[in-house]
């Protein structure tokens, strides 16, 4: 009787096991660019999306449909219960210091402002989520579309078309930004006179209008409304100049995209 009990709890455990081991990956992203990560790297997971995994300025909206989402918080990790957890900026205090307690695998997405930044952020996220041969074909698949965006570029010496992006809250990015990045894919020199992002004031675009514009976040009907970029002032400067309209799904996340973006401006530069 005894030996019957011993090989039925044996049989138990091995069926426990392999429930387990069948049991698929658990994914947990944290906010909308970690989203875009795991979509791209393990869509074949358990993923646990954040809130705006689905919304217009999401690059993998449509992937998104039909994946649960939850909120990046404590009590909705301990439901999940998540193997690998990502993330670029989500995630309340106590989540974050709850999962470093119980050494959660967390991949943690870096600001990149270059494609080398790019291609490391793939890299180490892929690992994390064993997932590096997509990792390599995502990076394979960015490395195109930048050869795409250099295409016709000016010749090395030779001047480059000058721009300035702009958003509709009157910002611009200069040097030591992926927005820098973007512009000088595309064969652009970029026109912000100042590095990383800062304001442009109205009064500047009137009394010195740039010679090309690059407007990015435009298709948010939502964004800034009221902003400085989007002044009659500033709309009659651009008026007949804007190089290209790069859709905020592309700038939203340091990720492979960004060379969508190159390829976009390249292909309205002409």
């Amino acid at each position: 009787m005894r030996r019957r009990a011993a090989i039925a709890a044996g049989g138990l455990l091995i069926l426990t096991a392999t429930v387990a081991e069948a049991r698929p990956l658990r994914v947990m992203a944290l906010d909308q660019c970690a989203d875009q990560y795991v979509l791209a790297l393990r869509p074949d997971a358990e993923l646990a999306l954040s809130p705006r995994a689905d919304d217009p300025d999401a690059w993998l909206r449509e992937a998104a449909k039909g994946r649960a989402r939850v909120r990046p918080t404590l009590e909705a990790a301990v439901a999940f219960q998540p193997d690998v957890v990502v993330r670029y900026w989500g995630g309340e205090p106590r989540l974050l210091t709850r999962l470093e307690a119980r050494g959660t695998a967390t991949a943690t997405i870096a600001d990149a402002t270059d494609f080398d930044g790019i291609r490391t952020n793939i890299r180490a996220v892929a690992q994390s989520l064993d997932a590096v041969d997509r990792g390599e074909a995502l990076i394979a698949r960015m490395d195109a579309r930048l050869v795409q965006a250099a295409s016709g570029r000016p010749a090395p010496g030779a001047e480059r078309p000058s721009a300035l992006y702009l958003t509709p809250g009157g910002f611009t990015a200069g040097k030591d930004t992926l927005i820098d990045a973007i512009l000088n894919a595309a064969g652009f020199r970029n026109a912000a006179d100042r590095p990383f992002f800062s304001p442009v004031s109205v009064e500047r675009i009137a009394l010195f209008p740039p010679v090309r514009f690059v407007l990015g976040f435009f298709d948010q009907s939502r964004a800034d409304w009221r902003g400085p970029g989007r002044h009659p002032v500033v709309r009659d400067a651009a008026r007949g100049k804007v190089a290209a309209r790069l859709p905020a799904a592309a700038l939203t996340c340091p990720a492979w995209f960004a060379a969508d973006a190159a390829a976009m401006l390249k292909a309205d530069r002409g």
